[in-house]
């Protein structure tokens, strides 16, 4: 029996008002992601900028990581030790990790042949967290993390059927396929900026809705609980599943001030979330270990920023290098000794796929030419974006959204059905969203006249 193509493909009709639809919701989202995005991708410039007075200070004549950490503890109030950063030159503050009584992080600037301190600032009002929130969250937490995965969701259905409706069908030529027809004026010129600027920029633009999707609040717990039942696809989780207090990135757990570790004078350790391991440090040890894993952080030749956490009994020495499959994780001992060390090599499979894929997101993977190649598609997606908005203020009339009218013999289509069934299975969200369209339509349908 042979199918007939008719019954396989939805009709041109159906694809353009689901790429009408998708596209009216999504692309002022799309168009805000570029921009933030691109700020995003300079983040090492734009901190090593506001920064710059920071790390051009007189050369360091001597190291004291000690007494750097209880300046910063002593300039925050009810503040508790989390993390120390290694500094990069010898020119460079100290930056000191310190958790407030209520969660938040400060960083502080500690000028290391004064020992005092220089600045102050939250973690999570540092432009680049300020920008990373917005771009991800919206600064709403978890609920704008839910909002931009709809918003990632519907977008892989205005490629899809973005694609579809580019795809030629007899057409001669090269033109207004592979490049814009730019000679021609009208609506034919924003037709072709439109369509082929996308066609290119969504190959790339797959790429970082898919790298992003394990960060969202819904698809990242879902990959937790899958990989939780059926077997882990990950040894340690090397990314943030939706709204995480920077505190807890810093620490690489969770912390508190409910389990304090004994100590005397202005030093005050956050509780460790690690019961199987020691917490015997007094503050003259604290100190003097420090000072001695700072030597030996100094010799790894680890990828900056190094982050340096007491675990325990133990130290904790960590690359968080944005280009993710150069981090390295180093266990040392108070006096010094590296006991075990993890590359990313011996991550778990989902840990390696999701750290290729962020990287490659941020610009970091293979360095400028990778940031330079996201800021031509960022370019190109809200130049696409514009040249559509175009387009439906040309095409709409006065007074309506414009919307292609239905078709009582529009199709579906058996290839456009099952795609939608395996989006909405690997999409939760949009799962819902179109299982409500259908109910919804359902009801209207009913509701309506005989």
């Amino acid at each position: 029996m042979t199918i007939h193509s008719a019954t396989l493909w939805p009709d041109r009709r159906t694809l353009w008002r689901w790429h009408f639809f998708a596209g009216l919701f999504c692309l002022p989202f799309v168009a805000f992601l570029s921009l933030t995005g691109t700020v995003y991708l300079f983040k090492p410039q734009i901190d090593d900028w506001i920064d710059w007075r920071y790390d051009h200070l007189p050369i360091a004549l001597s190291s004291s990581p000690g007494r750097d950490v209880q300046a910063a503890v002593s300039a925050v109030p009810q503040g508790a030790f989390l993390a120390y950063e290694l500094p990069q030159t010898s020119q460079g503050a100290a930056r000191v990790l310190i958790s407030r009584s209520d969660g938040e992080a400060v960083r502080v600037y500690v000028g290391r042949n004064t020992h005092t301190v220089l600045k102050t600032v939250l973690e999570e009002s540092r432009f680049e967290r300020l920008v990373f929130r917005l771009h991800g969250q919206l600064l709403l937490g978890n609920v704008g993390s839910v909002i931009m995965e709809m918003v990632a969701s519907w977008t892989i259905v205005l490629i899809v059927t973005g694609l579809l409706l580019w795809w030629p069908r007899g057409q001669n030529g090269l033109a207004g396929v592979v490049y814009p027809r730019l000679g021609i004026k009208g609506r034919t010129r924003w037709r072709d900026l439109h369509a082929v600027t996308g066609v290119w920029a969504s190959v790339f633009l797959v790429l970082f809705l898919v790298s992003g999707l394990p960060w969202s609040f819904v698809w990242g717990h879902t990959l937790q609980s899958v990989e939780n039942t059926f077997g882990r696809l990950t040894s340690v989780k090397d990314w943030e599943i939706g709204a995480v207090p920077a505190a807890v990135v810093i620490a690489g757990h969770p912390v508190g001030h409910s389990q304090k570790q004994p100590a005397t004078g202005s030093m005050d350790m956050p509780g460790m979330d690690m019961p199987t391991v020691s917490t015997s440090f007094a503050e003259g040890d604290f100190l003097s270990s420090l000072n001695t894993v700072v030597k030996t952080a100094s010799t790894l030749s680890l990828p900056a920023p190094v982050i340096i956490t007491p675990s325990g009994s133990l130290w904790t020495v960590r690359s968080d290098t944005q280009n993710r499959p150069l981090r390295e994780s180093v266990t040392v001992t108070p006096d010094g000794h590296v006991v075990t060390q993890e590359t990313f090599a011996e991550k778990g499979l989902m840990d390696r796929i999701i750290g290729y894929g962020v990287a490659a997101h941020e610009g970091q993977l293979f360095g400028k030419m990778n940031q330079a190649i996201n800021l031509l598609v960022a370019v190109g997606l809200l130049m696409m974006s514009c040249a559509a908005t175009v387009l439906w203020l040309k095409r709409k009339p006065v007074g309506s959204v414009g919307a292609p009218p239905a078709l009582s013999s529009q199709k579906y289509g058996m290839v456009g059905m099952t795609t939608l069934v395996i989006l909405g299975l690997l999409l939760p969200e949009l799962g819902a969203a179109l299982l409500v369209l259908v109910l919804a339509n359902r009801m209207f349908a009913r509701l309506g006249p005989t």
